[in-house]
């Protein structure tokens, strides 16, 4: 059995899906970031940098005590190679959905996270951070929509792990007020994705607990971003 420590975030679906896709058991241990959980010296022994998600896995190949890993990407890489799923077996298929998997994990999510803070959650809009990273946000589209006009998948012809990394972050075009039809590809992928049953639950999970503006509260404001609610 693994345990996911979880808050509904783009990182954290990444795993749910992840597991849902895997047909790995698992049980959801919620964790309320904005109440500052990840702070609590039992999450940082599984969780060091303070982050969701965190797997433990309770059954690890090859026996032994418990496991935990930190970082989406390090847990769909791990995840994947327990299932024996969703990474190529071909050393070309197995090359692209890491180098994928790595540009998300470098470039996509990051930007994105950074765009959406300075749209959505900046106690002040800055107009300067505000585009410098709605360009690179809208580089990074043409980059994947590039990729998705020759392939089916972001690995090539097989959904993988690079896929799972990705989805959830394009998910949120619409409070990110990017324009998907303008990427004709990445709307085709994304579209054929979500009739995914696996995925469907895997994004399920944990929308009850989903905050829309986490900066409405004071206590989560200060805690999620360091800002101080001004009275």
């Amino acid at each position: 059995m693994i345990d996911l420590y979880f808050a509904p975030t783009p990182n954290g679906w990444k795993i749910s899906v992840m597991l849902e896709e895997s047909g790995l058991p698992y049980t959801t241990k919620m964790v309320n970031i904005g109440a500052g959980e990840q702070f609590t010296p039992e999450f940082l022994a599984i969780s060091p940098n303070n982050r969701i998600p965190a797997i433990v896995d309770h059954a690890p190949d090859g026996g032994g005590e418990p496991l935990s890993v930190f970082e989406s990407g390090a847990i769909l890489l791990y995840l994947a190679e327990k299932s024996g799923t969703l990474l190529p077996k071909d050393s070309a298929g197995r090359t692209a959905a890491l180098e994928w998997l790595f540009w998300q994990m470098g470039g996509l999510g990051p930007m994105m996270g950074q765009h959406g803070h300075f749209k959505l959650y900046a106690p002040e809009r800055i107009a300067y951070a505000t585009e410098r990273y709605s360009r690179e946000v809208e580089r990074l589209f043409g980059v994947l929509d590039r990729r998705l006009t020759e392939h089916s998948y972001l690995a090539g012809g097989e959904f993988s792990i690079a896929d799972i990394a990705v989805f959830p972050w394009i998910q949120t075009y619409r409070a990110q007020e990017i324009d998907l039809a303008s990427y004709a590809h990445v709307s085709r992928w994304y579209e054929e994705l979500k009739q995914r049953p696996g995925l469907r639950r895997g994004m399920s999970v944990g929308r009850s607990a989903l905050r829309r503006s986490p900066q409405d509260d004071p206590q989560a404001n200060k805690i999620l971003f360091g800002n101080e609610t001004k009275s």
